[in-house]
């Protein structure tokens, strides 16, 4: 699997997993808060095992993983929660996103 497929696998699951557990908490109680705490668990857990599992150096993609991990959260958010980001979470993100570009993609003392 191509290093991009295990950040997109990775933070899915991730911020999937969060989602559920948030649901758990706030929606439901007694044995659906258990089942989704353990889903939620589940998730989490494949997020740190596909991030780890990446045929890459953490380092060299944490840029992208930031980014990634930030567009992933906006869509997982609309998606479980039906929110849309608002006028500051977009122009935060577009600096997150500029700067995980920047940082993955920008290698210090190559000249073009």
């Amino acid at each position: 699997m191509q290093p991009i497929a295990f950040l997109l696998l990775a933070t899915a699951m991730e911020v999937s997993g969060d989602a559920i557990v948030r649901i758990g908490i706030y929606r439901h109680g007694g044995i659906a808060r258990f089942a989704l705490f353990l889903a939620g668990a589940c998730f989490l857990f494949g997020y740190g095992y596909c991030l780890n599992r990446a045929p890459v150096e953490f380092g060299q993609v944490v840029g992208l993983y930031i980014a990634t991990l930030f567009i992933m959260w906006q869509v997982i958010n609309f998606a479980a929660f039906r929110a849309l980001p608002n006028l500051p979470i977009l122009v935060g993100g577009a600096f997150i996103i500029t700067g995980g570009l920047i940082v993955t993609f920008w290698k210090p003392g190559v000249s073009h």
